[in-house]
């Protein structure tokens, strides 16, 4: 089969020719027929130093996908052959404390697809059957591919209660986007959403957030006269990884603010935990997706219309990779989704 592998550490990618994958007793193989390119995969790419740190080569990447299940393990009972799924990226080891108790989330021993094993930038992948998230209703092959990413922005988003509520996002990546849907969608007062480029934020703007601010000409306390607010923002939800913004997050809280974190700093910074204390701000750290409840929320948010097919901007096939990852790293999109399904 054709597969997307880093074949040698160093930049590049290159599109080869590698085994079919072969289901162990509990996994299943898929068909591939959509994958997303994540910020993960663009780090593998250009062989940064996390990368180098991280992934061992050579590497099929990907953990973005949806396919159809076409062979299934002697072990397995909760998917068939046929099945449309998406896959949970993060490979737990189901005999940890948290495993144990239902908490796998926090899974101190997880193992990444397409980082620390064999992806899904393939025509098959294989992974454990806890892993495949069966599609019980139609779903849009292209939003189905991002279910990962997806979750994490369900993940923070729904963290916190949010009805009624005065939400900020700061980063309008692709998952800020989706968070802000989700907000809105949950029933947000004021969803207001941050970000320096025009691009990101006209995206934003069609899912529906209140207010679009470019901090590069606005300021967050401008955000809050705009919108007749006089006490801070009740909800923070930190997407950009940047210090100014969870600096800048904090000072606009409300006091008894709650704010969930999912943007990864490239570096230290100062933080004003003087205000942290004072305001009795609830800081709380996100990372991946609850397995398996907030798979069910998306599922749920789908059928109930959030629409997150504006966030999606981009489609190559897969032999295109090349002008799709350069697609994505440049900035100027959302989503960026490979087709598997050509010859």
């Amino acid at each position: 089969m054709k597969a997307l592998v880093k074949v040698a550490a160093g930049p590049g990618l290159e599109l080869v020719d590698v085994p079919d994958p072969v289901a162990g007793p509990g996994d299943v193989v898929v068909k591939v027929l959509r994958t997303g390119i994540c910020g993960t995969d663009l780090h593998i790419d250009s062989w940064d130093e996390w990368a180098a740190r991280n992934v061992k080569a050579p590497l099929v990447l990907g953990h973005e996908f949806v396919g159809e299940v076409i062979e299934i393990g002697v072990a397995v009972n909760g998917v068939r052959v046929g099945d449309m799924v998406s896959g949970e990226g993060h490979l737990v080891c189901g005999t940890c404390r948290n495993c144990k108790a239902g908490r796998r989330h926090l899974c101190a021993n997880t193992r990444g697809l397409g980082v620390h094993v064999d992806g899904a930038f393939a025509q098959y992948a294989v992974l454990p059957q806890e892993n495949a998230w069966v599609h019980r209703n139609k779903v849009d092959l292209d939003v189905a591919a991002i279910f990962d990413p997806f979750g994490n922005a369900v993940h923070t988003a729904l963290s916190f209660p949010v009805i009624g509520e005065d939400v900020l996002i700061t980063g309008a990546g692709p998952i800020g986007i989706m968070a802000a849907a989700v907000a809105k969608h949950a029933g947000a007062r004021n969803v207001v959403i941050t970000d320096v480029s025009e691009h990101r934020l006209d995206l934003a703007r069609k899912v529906g957030v209140d207010l679009a601010l470019n901090v590069a000409t606005a300021t967050i306390a401008d955000a809050q006269a705009e919108l007749g607010m006089s006490e801070g923002f009740d909800v923070g939800m930190e997407m950009s990884g940047k210090p100014i913004a969870m600096q800048d997050m904090i000072a606009n809280m409300a006091h008894g603010g709650r704010i969930a974190m999912l943007g990864l700093p490239a570096e230290e910074f100062a933080v004003d935990w003087s205000s942290v204390v004072l305001k009795m701000l609830h800081v709380k750290g996100i990372y991946g997706r609850e397995m398996f409840e907030t798979w069910y929320s998306m599922s749920v948010l789908l059928q109930r219309g959030l629409d997150l097919t504006p966030v999606i901007t981009h489609k190559f096939g897969y032999r295109d990779h090349a002008q799709a990852f350069a697609t994505a790293r440049e900035g100027k999109c959302g989503k960026v989704v490979l087709d598997w399904t050509e010859a």
